[in-house]
């Protein structure tokens, strides 16, 4: 297995760069902040954009807790012989993260010099400081699928073109505000994930009272329960159905949560 570095301070525009480097290098696997990923998939790991502190983040990136240290160390051995690229913030914390994950030594470092322009790394820099912004990797619907409650802000899509590909690339990368923001922390109730459910299904047709509605809240995202009456005249899977969608596509886009199941439980029936 072949591991090649991209080093640079924080916030010098490293994750926008990740895809551009591992097309040169050739690497099938990008390490970045604690994820594991390919093609725009994330394997394993758990990212450090996530974490409550700046110090549990840099801990989180360079794999000190072991359970997802061996979770990654697995994916790699199902991986087989590929090529990886790891990206830090010196070849010191690269070669850490190679040491706690069973890698051979980087063979080669890259720095975020060599591969984007002075104006581009104060481009990179004037975001982090001034907006708090932060690159994953990887497409807003796989960082949203598997880490419910980051911030996320706009995807950002561009379209990479080489001689060498087939065809121009359209890659997209989540941009995202960590909670250790400098910018400010931010939580979501699950009163108000409650009243956001309630008042997207009103109006729906055939449904009628909300009797009650709680929260369940896990890694994965959150399960919604809702109590509800249905009224004569419709057909309660078409009722049901529909209410689903609406709660799914309203606290999604309102919270930037991650919606696992929503459980509707018709409790009575009422007149129109």
């Amino acid at each position: 297995m072949e591991v090649y570095a991209l080093i640079g301070a924080s916030g010098t525009g490293k994750s926008h760069r990740a895809t551009l480097v591992a097309l040169e290098v050739g690497a099938d696997l990008v390490i970045d902040d604690g994820l594991l990923i390919r093609d725009g998939k994330i394997l394993g790991g758990r990212s450090a954009k996530g974490e409550q502190s700046k110090l549990g983040a840099v801990r989180r990136a360079i794999f000190t807790d072991e359970s997802q240290a061996a979770q990654v160390r697995e994916k790699l051995r199902e991986a087989g012989q590929m090529k990886i690229l790891i990206l830090g913030t010196s070849a010191e914390m690269v070669q850490k993260i190679s040491l706690v994950l069973e890698l051979p030594q980087p063979q080669r470092y890259i720095r975020i010099e060599d591969v984007a322009s002075p104006a581009e790394i104060i481009r990179a820099r004037r975001s982090r400081r001034e907006e708090g912004k932060h690159v994953i990797p990887a497409p807003t619907l796989e960082v949203k699928r598997t880490f419910s409650g980051l911030h996320l802000l706009d995807p950002l899509r561009f379209i990479l073109r080489k001689k060498d590909l087939p065809k121009d690339l359209v890659v997209e990368k989540a941009v995202v505000r960590p909670t250790w923001s400098s910018l400010g922390r931010f939580f979501i109730a699950d009163r108000v994930v409650c009243s956001i459910a309630a008042h997207c299904v009103r109006g729906t047709p055939g449904l009628g009272r909300i009797r009650k509605v709680s929260v369940e809240a896990w890694p994965e995202g959150l399960i919604i329960q809702l109590d509800v009456w249905l009224r004569y005249g419709f057909s309660f899977p078409e009722v049901l159905t529909e209410a689903q969608k609406r709660v799914k596509a309203t606290v999604e886009h309102l919270t930037s949560l991650n919606v696992v199941a929503i459980n509707l439980t018709a409790r009575a029936l009422e007149q129109k």
